[in-house]
């Protein structure tokens, strides 16, 4: 039997289409392990010997003045940039520093940038299908039974976050809390392993921060989410562990209220409004 034949059995299950077992080995440890990380530029340190350990299925929430080094963070752990000295993993198997962007993100690191970018033009499922067809492990509408498939998968996440009533409308006309909470389900449809989100927040209403916070407190334990905020107020509603960053390096951790009471963390925030309101 030809190929293209076997595309017509519409009872066939194609090994691209069987669900995946993770790659990623957390059996003995952490899913993300930072030790030791610096990166210079022209001599300034960005990232200065820090250390981090996400747990599986974490919420962790990243806080620090700007320059903190948070972004850059994030870019080390995608792969965008390469730091200087220490060393990056993913479970126990994957070295991050020995993969490019691509891979990093084949094998279940997901970003949400800070401004949302969907497919205005689009609708609200067209945007998530696109982000399905994204996925190299699948070729969408191959079959009857693989579009099913894609389908159940689509509406399970426009339930998650929460735009099941607008799947046909174009993401143009979604609100800025809406846009976000779409590019999350962009991301969740390629099933990662480790969210990271930056800002999610900025820019809100009220009510749109509430459900942000239902979203991504929901998604905790399925997968493992990384969340840089600087809006306090939604940081406590959500944070369970707290890392706060200072000159690229780890300046306190803990609980929110462990945090907000050290005496190091209040001197860096005090000293930051300072700055700003001079």
């Amino acid at each position: 039997m030809s190929f293209l034949q076997s595309l017509t059995q519409r009872d066939r299950v194609f090994d691209f289409m069987a669900p995946q077992a993770s790659p990623v080995d957390v059996r003995h440890g952490p899913i993300l392990y930072m030790e030791d990380v610096t990166v210079s530029f022209d001599g300034f340190k960005a990232i200065n010997n820090l250390n981090l350990t996400i747990n599986d299925g974490e919420l962790r929430c990243i806080i620090g003045p700007n320059g903190a080094g948070k972004t850059t963070m994030m870019d080390i752990i995608t792969g965008k940039t390469r730091p200087t000295s220490g060393s990056v993993w993913f479970g126990s198997r994957h070295n991050l520093l020995h993969m490019n962007e691509p891979d990093i993100a084949s094998l279940g690191i997901g970003r949400k940038f800070q401004k949302p970018t969907v497919f205005e033009a689009l609708s609200v499922f067209e945007n998530l299908e696109l982000a399905m067809a994204a996925d190299k492990r699948i070729f969408p509408t191959l079959t009857a039974r693989m579009t099913g498939e894609i389908k159940d998968r689509i509406d399970d996440v426009l339930e998650t976050i929460g735009l099941t009533a607008l799947r046909h409308q174009p993401a143009g006309i979604l609100s800025h809390g809406q846009k976000q909470w779409l590019e999350i389900g962009m991301l969740l449809m390629q099933r990662p392993r480790l969210l990271l989100v930056d800002e999610p927040v900025a820019g809100m209403t009220e009510q749109e921060m509430e459900r942000t916070a239902e979203l991504l407190t929901g998604l905790a334990g399925k997968q493992s989410v990384v969340v840089v905020e600087h809006d306090m107020g939604f940081v406590r509603s959500i944070a369970r562990q707290v890392t706060v960053l200072h000159q690229g390096s780890v300046l306190a951790e803990g609980t929110m209220d462990q945090v907000s009471s050290d005496p190091k963390v209040i001197e860096v925030y005090l000293g930051a409004d300072d700055e700003e309101a001079a």
